[in-house]
């Protein structure tokens, strides 16, 4: 994958963007078919469309949106053999059946924690062949701002049947997949290390491109644009038409960003479920820090 674009090839892009940006939208939240602004989000729930939330237990029982069921990280994972690790059809099939949450339903999610567990929620449904789930940008905070309605009380919720598909396994990546990578480099594939600056400068994977999860959204905790999420990864290097495998410690951050890429039109997308916490696990493959100084490994704050 090449590095950097050319000026022209930039400049390119840039102006072919701002051209589709009347048909686009200039609120840049609800121009992809991923992620929708919390107006339309409302609109489409007062049509009938399921409403999840998918904050931690307690954050849920303390404020959520009326009416929406709470699904957790959690409830999708499992903890081995190591944090945080896609569940299985069966997990996922009983948790969505046991919300009330039935095939061909319109699925709006949302969280209060910089997107990173309403992606992750979406990214682990359209694994598994469900298309009708969309992200709200900004979250609670956006919902509450239309006027939606916040409370503790818990909806009443019948279970139904939920069959999910096999699992798409081109939208994983394994650690063999990233070691093939270093071994044997595709120059139209790259990493992309989702953590803060400094957990990166604490060491990364070989050849890993930094881009913090957070710069995927605006000031005011919304999603960026499709359009500026394009441009935005342009500009460090990353081509459309190239394979991106991102993850941060255990791949809930880096699913923020696989949806950022996917809601902008990135097809050939990869996320590293073993993570950081898996990699840096095996002393025996290569990490990159600015000094070179050994890594330790540290399983707290496993996201």
């Amino acid at each position: 994958m090449k590095k950097y674009l050319k000026p022209v090839m930039l400049l390119t892009l840039v102006l072919a963007l701002a051209a589709l940006s009347g048909c686009l939208g200039t609120t840049g939240q609800a121009d992809g078919p991923f992620i929708v602004d919390a107006e339309t989000a409302a609109e489409m729930i007062g049509e009938g469309a399921v409403l999840v939330d998918a904050q931690m237990e307690d954050a849920y029982d303390a404020a959520h949106i009326e009416g929406a069921v709470n699904i957790t990280r959690g409830d999708i994972v499992v903890s081995e053999p190591f944090p945080n690790m896609v569940g299985g059809k069966a997990q996922i099939e009983k948790v969505l059946g046991n919300s009330g949450i039935g095939n061909g339903m319109q699925i709006i999610v949302y969280d209060d924690n910089n997107h990173m567990d309403a992606a992750r929620f979406w990214w682990t449904l359209k694994a598994y062949g469900n298309e009708n789930v969309k992200v709200v940008s900004g979250g609670l905070k956006a919902l509450e701002e239309t006027g939606m309605t916040v409370t503790e009380e818990v909806p009443a919720v019948e279970a139904v049947s939920y069959e999910a598909e096999e699992f798409d396994e081109s939208m994983l990546a394994t650690i063999d997949t990233v070691i093939d990578q270093l071994n044997y480099p595709d120059p139209d594939t790259c990493l992309i290390d989702t953590r803060t600056i400094e957990e990166f400068e604490e060491g990364t994977i070989p050849s890993s491109i930094h881009i913090d999860y957070v710069e995927n959204q605006y000031t005011d905790g919304t999603y960026k644009s499709a359009q500026d999420i394009a441009i935005m990864y342009m500009e460090k290097g990353i081509d459309k038409d190239g394979t991106v495998i991102m993850y941060c410690k255990t791949s809930i951050r880096g699913a923020q960003t696989y949806l950022a890429l996917a809601n902008a039109g990135y097809e050939n997308l990869k996320l590293y479920d073993g993570a950081w916490l898996e990699w840096s696990s095996d002393k025996a493959l290569p990490i990159q820090t600015p000094s070179g100084e050994k890594v330790e490994f540290n399983e707290q704050d496993a996201s």
